[in-house]
């Protein structure tokens, strides 16, 4: 039987690099379900849909085929056979996508696939409701958080190794913005599981954050056994 971990939290608190480190420790295959969600945000800008337009994102999220394949280790994002992969991390993106991922059509296209691949393979999968709505059976359920202050230095800091000018104060602005959408929408709204183990990583390092997962996902397997 395939074994899940499910990895949630707030935008920044360092889902993504986490799961994928645990993911390599493991063996296990890492879903960015994030990613999934942005190449069909980055999908819905290029057609010239509004966040507001709701009925038109769901009538030509339809036509989008979204596919997750590794080459040489590295995950990359194909969206209609082209890998999109480069142009996720945007931030007009990263805000359509959590505008349109509240959509129950769109979730509904994607949540199926998420769900297909972690029945067959041992996955290690981050979101914001992975645990909650996506894979509430997994195994491990992890909800790992940060202050809203951590997790702006830490994209200011991203930005600008990037050559991307920013501002501290307007990236802070919007991370409370998109944490208050992500938990006040009405589908899957963003939440700690009831039997998820919270994280906060706010004064921890990337080792001993994954090191604080594999603990637990350690210990737990050897309760089951």
């Amino acid at each position: 039987m395939a074994i899940n971990i499910a990895i949630d939290g707030p935008a920044g608190a360092g889902k993504s690099t986490i799961a994928k480190a645990v993911a390599r420790e493991l063996k296990f295959i890492y879903v960015d379900t994030g990613a999934m969600y942005r190449a069909m945000a980055l999908y819905l800008i290029r057609q010239g849909i509004s966040p507001k337009e709701k009925e038109k994102m769901e009538e030509v999220c339809r036509k989008a085929e979204i596919s997750i394949l590794y080459d040489n280790g590295s995950q990359q994002v194909i969206l209609n056979g082209e890998n999109v992969t480069p142009y996720l991390r945007q931030e007009a993106v990263g805000n359509m996508a959590s505008v349109s991922s509240a959509d129950p059509v769109i979730r509904e296209k994607l949540v199926e696939l998420q769900r297909t691949l972690a029945s067959r393979e041992n996955v290690v999968m981050d979101g914001r409701d992975i645990g909650t709505c996506v894979l509430p059976d997994a195994d491990v359920k992890i909800y790992l958080t940060a202050s809203v202050s951590t997790r702006a230095a830490r994209r200011c800091k991203e930005l600008e190794e990037r050559g991307i000018p920013c501002s501290l104060k307007e990236i802070e602005e919007d991370i409370q913005e998109r944490d208050r959408r992500d938990m006040e929408r009405e589908i899957s709204p963003l939440r700690q599981a009831e039997d998820a183990y919270l994280v906060d990583s706010s004064d921890m390092t990337i080792q001993e954050v994954k090191e604080k997962i594999l603990c637990i996902y350690s210990s737990k397997s050897r309760k089951e056994n």
